[in-house]
């Protein structure tokens, strides 16, 4: 049987929605929340040197906490460095975030669904691959967000928002074509579900938001299953962030979602 925690991982907080509906889904496991706040936004970074820094951080990670599986809650590192960190690290379990683009075009009646992403996300091939094995009935748009994580990371810490700047942000999601309507739009990250109460406010029209937390969630479940079960204790879990000790705000943050930062 093993004792050891599940790592979530992300650039920011975001992943704390996964880590939400994973608690729920295994309320007998422990685990360890990361956010690489030191390496965010992960929009900006070469693709070659990001990848570079994931393998290199998860040698250490995995090192400090050994855990029985990796959750990387954050679509731009699992499109770009997924299959890069399985081959240093053969014997970890991985499970990634994809856009959720299968579900989306199942769902769809108008087949015009939108996918909300960061930039980098967007560019990924294996979104196009996506599109292509699961999406060729739909038309699907491809809407790269520079500013939506980061002010989905402002709006956690703050409670503050400009509410004009999201719906910049969302307004190339919504298109309408020959009497149709774009009826869902994927969230693409997993910042983006904290601001969805506004994205919906400020939406010109009712769209279906698709939040991949938790599907990521039970994809974990599904991957330790058979890996056996610990008794939760009475303590907090961790959160650790690589930019050092978080401010008041962050703190606060992960409080709420029973987490210690020390």
């Amino acid at each position: 049987m093993s004792d050891g925690p599940i790592l979530i991982f992300d650039s920011g907080v975001g992943g704390l929605t996964v880590l939400r509906e994973a608690r729920v889904l295994m309320p007998d496991r422990r685990f360890v929340f990361v956010a690489d706040d030191a390496g965010f936004p992960y929009g900006d970074w070469e693709e070659d040197a990001l990848t570079r820094r994931l393998v290199e951080l998860f040698g250490r990670l995995i090192a400090a906490h050994g855990p029985i599986a990796c959750v990387i809650a954050c679509n731009t590192a699992s499109t770009l460095a997924l299959d890069a960190l399985r081959a240093a690290y053969p014997q970890m379990l991985f499970v990634g975030t994809v856009p959720a683009i299968k579900p989306a075009a199942e769902r769809t009646r108008s087949g015009l669904v939108s996918v909300l992403a960061t930039p980098g996300t967007v560019r990924r091939q294996y979104t196009q691959d996506l599109i292509d094995q699961w999406a060729t009935r739909c038309r699907v748009k491809l809407v790269g967000s520079v500013a939506l994580a980061a002010l989905a990371e402002r709006y956690m810490r703050g409670g503050f928002v400009d509410e004009e700047a999201v719906l910049t942000e969302i307004a190339p999601c919504f298109v309408e074509e020959d009497g149709r309507r774009t009826d869902i739009v994927v969230l693409a990250c997993t910042h983006y579900p904290f601001l969805v109460n506004r994205m919906r406010k400020m939406a010109p029209w009712p769209v279906d938001w698709l939040d991949p937390a938790e599907a990521i969630a039970r994809q974990a479940e599904r991957v330790v299953s058979t890996l056996g079960t610990r008794s939760i204790s009475g303590d907090f879990d961790p959160a650790f962030f690589t930019g050092g000790e978080p401010d008041f705000a962050t703190r606060r943050i992960v409080h709420g979602f029973g987490l210690r930062t020390r």
